[in-house]
């Protein structure tokens, strides 16, 4: 595997070239990461004289059968750029195989250790069922919250309220909304007496919703989710 080193509106000269090779170590690229196809380091220069002090920019890129990894620095002249550049490099080539390394199962419990290792870890006896200190464990916990009961993990409500509203205006509501800065505001509509919600939508656009009970003719019960923005 070669080191391609090119310039983006300017020149390398050939002194760089040889620095970055020298720089870029290909035998601890590829003791990090064995899978290297190709790695280019590209040059760029900044016109701007306020930004002298990072006018240079080295960009490394590294393509292998994995992910590519990209690190780029800038700095006063191209040398250091390359230096925190290839620091960076390294740093994320390093952690990426420390992470495949870990994956691999290194310091993984076997399945044999659990009951061992994991206090009050859960076991599968001979039919198949979930056991804890060899006794089933059939039950699923339910949680109640309000009128709620909640089996296992469930959707969880963390919290019921309950407002007194008085009827009032569909212009009462959206001031009572902007009042409190929220983008929904429920309500029960003075004139048809009916649960509503006024709700933002675009711009200074509203949207108005109302749940009428009284036209349930024996359908499924049904709800009025969705999104708001509608």
């Amino acid at each position: 595997m070669d080191i391609v080193v090119k310039g983006r509106k300017t020149e390398v000269p050939e002194r760089f070239r040889k620095h970055v090779a020298e720089k870029l170590k290909l035998d601890k690229v590829q003791k990090l990461d064995g899978k290297v196809i190709s790695l280019d380091v590209e040059v760029s220069k900044e016109p701007n004289p306020r930004q002298a002090d990072r006018s240079d920019r080295v960009e490394i890129t590294l393509r292998s059968r994995g992910p590519v990894v990209r690190a780029e620095a800038a700095a006063a002249d191209p040398y250091a750029a390359l230096d925190l550049a290839t620091a960076k490099l390294e740093a994320r080539l390093r952690k990426q195989h420390d992470k495949r390394h870990s994956r691999r199962g290194n310091g993984r419990i076997p399945a044999s250790d659990v009951a061992v290792s994991v206090p009050d870890a859960a076991m599968l006896d001979e039919s198949g069922r979930l056991t804890v200190d060899g006794e089933p464990r059939d039950e699923v916990p339910t949680t109640k919250m309000g009128s709620l009961e909640v089996q296992g993990e469930g959707p969880l409500v963390v919290r019921e309220k309950t407002h007194s509203a008085a009827p009032m205006t569909l212009n009462q509501a959206l001031y009572e909304m902007e009042l409190v800065g929220h983008d929904f505001y429920l309500f029960v509509d003075a004139e048809t007496k009916q649960p509503s919600v006024v709700y933002r939508r675009h711009a200074y656009d509203y949207g108005v919703i109302h749940l009428n009970p009284d036209s349930f003719g024996g359908e499924e019960p049904g709800g009025a989710g969705g999104a708001l923005g509608g």
